[in-house]
């Protein structure tokens, strides 16, 4: 698809299917992608953070599996499916923050004591669905993605983006970042590159807690 319709589909799809309910929080599903875009812009996030808080939860419109099924008990991979569709148009520093998001809840609820706490009824109830809180092993192969730490920061700002009160931009307000977000991912032709890919499981890590990816206690070698 051209570079200069993604914009407009992106828009097109928050007007649409971005008006419905956000499976159980007291937002809509683009009023949540809106909020989580613009926190991600107060913190002073480079441009393709932005984007991956913006576009984090596409994956629910875009895949054969909707969130509707998420809530029913069906893990939809809406992280895998946003990644794989927007990769159309942008980078890995934009698609693997988006790909490791969920897997960033599942790290982040074994990591950190407290950040389970955070996490609203329907997020919870999704856990579960998606695997629980990860196993040691996987909390090892989650950290050694280079795109760890965003993936962490775009959770955080996914977690906090569901307040009915409020008040987020319009999309066009990021209208111009996609456009060059997109324009730069079309100047540069490179393969994606990838973290590793980590299988769900239930059990949960019992270890010790360790500095987390995008905490603000961690460092740039973690």
């Amino acid at each position: 698809m051209a570079r200069q319709d993604a914009a407009r589909v992106i828009a097109d799809l928050f007007a649409s299917e971005g008006a419905a309910g956000y499976l159980g929080e007291p937002v809509t599903q683009a009023d949540h992608m809106l909020q989580a875009g613009m926190l991600a812009e107060q913190a002073g996030a480079p441009a393709p953070l932005i984007a991956a808080a913006l576009l984090h939860d596409v994956g629910h419109f875009t895949g054969a599996v909707s969130g509707q099924d998420l809530m029913r008990g069906t893990d939809n991979k809406h992280s895998d499916q946003g990644a794989a569709w927007l990769a159309q148009w942008f980078g890995p520093e934009v698609t693997e923050p988006v790909r490791l998001h969920v897997e960033a809840k599942r790290y982040l609820c074994a990591a950190e004591p407290d950040y389970f706490a955070r996490l609203s009824p329907a997020s919870v109830y999704t856990l579960g669905v998606q695997g629980g809180p990860m196993r040691t092993d996987e909390m090892a192969a989650f950290e050694a993605s280079p795109y760890a730490q965003d993936a962490c920061r775009v959770r955080r700002w996914d977690d906090d983006a569901k307040d009915p009160d409020r008040s987020a931009p319009a999309f066009e307000h990021f209208a111009s970042l996609i456009d060059a977000l997109t324009k730069a991912n079309s100047d540069t032709v490179r393969p994606q590159r990838h973290g590793p890919r980590i299988a769900s499981a239930r059990t949960p890590h019992r270890g010790h807690p360790r500095k987390s990816p995008g905490s603000s206690e961690s460092t740039a070698a973690w």
